[in-house]
């Protein structure tokens, strides 16, 4: 409910609504898969005088749903369609989970991590309240600040000195959004340069990991007709040696992976350079990296 009272556009349709009768309509409409158009269509025939829309995104806070796969099918796009949970799988939600249970569960993916950082991921309140009450079942740290970091016991703790291999990480990806404080994994002062805001709202693209730090972002283009793949990377400044053999072998795997090639492909990178080399094998695509300098 604290979710639809803070919604900037759908609160005031929210406003004294008895979603009563909403839930009830909703519930054995989405028995079935459904698009949010579907259901936005369904919720404006039943309640003319209400905003479907408004109504729709009652519905998926209210409701269990699964976004029913396939999502996405290899090199092609699907709409998203809506199932509620218990007519999907066939079965009862299991409801013996506690509160307790999803903060264990988020320190396993996510921890160390301090009370704020799994506030910002659950979107919950009194987080401090949970976190101590499991505190004799973690391990408890100090970062650079003084704060206090929760982990499970068990979970490995690497050296610092241990490097990090480069990774690209997906869009929206969860290691940059599930904490409050994300200078971990990226410099404050390098947000406005890596991930741009549109309408209000910051756009996460693909991230490139250097030693556990965000150095560039990523855009994957794929013609398909033309045979050609290219791999758009914006960087923060120069990049060692070392570091670009790095990015390059990682690149490579990706766009391998992307374009479900797996044949050996020779690609020059220089990351002085706007653009880099590009190579061909057989019936491969032709392999494109291309490198903007962000400073």
């Amino acid at each position: 409910d604290e979710e639809l009272t803070r919604h900037s556009e759908h609160r005031h349709h929210l406003r004294d609504v008895d979603l009563g009768p909403v839930l009830a309509f909703a519930r054995p409409f989405l028995a079935e898969p459904r698009s949010l158009k579907q259901l936005k269509d369904a919720l404006a025939a039943r309640f003319p005088d209400r905003s479907a829309a408004a109504l729709a995104y009652a519905c998926r806070n209210h409701l269990v749903l699964v976004q029913v796969p396939p999502r996405g099918v290899w090199g092609r796009t699907l709409q998203v369609t809506y199932a509620e949970a218990e007519a999907w799988l066939g079965r009862p939600i299991d409801t013996s989970a506690t509160i307790d249970d999803l903060v264990l569960r988020y320190l396993a993916a996510f921890g160390p991590a301090a009370t704020p950082d799994i506030a910002t991921w659950s979107r919950l309140k009194a987080m401090r309240e949970v976190v101590d009450r499991l505190r004799p079942r973690l391990r408890t740290y100090r970062d650079e600040r003084g704060r206090e970091l929760f982990d499970l016991p068990e979970a490995p703790m690497p050296d610092p000195d241990v490097p990090a291999p480069v990774r690209f990480l997906p869009e929206y990806d969860n290691l940059l959004l599930s904490h409050q404080d994300r200078s971990r994994v990226v410099d404050k002062a390098e947000l406005g340069r890596l991930y741009a805001v549109h309408e209000g709202k910051r756009h996460y693209p693909g991230s490139v990991l250097v030693d556990g730090r965000v150095q560039a972002t990523w855009r994957l283009d794929h013609d398909r007709k033309a045979g050609t793949a290219t791999l758009h990377l914006d960087h923060l400044g120069p990049l060692p040696a070392a570091v670009v053999d790095a990015v390059e072998a990682e690149g490579l795997a990706l766009l391998r992976f992307a374009t479900d090639t797996h044949t050996d492909t020779d690609t020059d990178i220089d990351a002085a350079a706007d653009t880099a080399g590009s190579a061909e094998a057989g019936d491969a695509p032709a392999f494109d990296i291309r490198w903007r300098d962000l400073a």
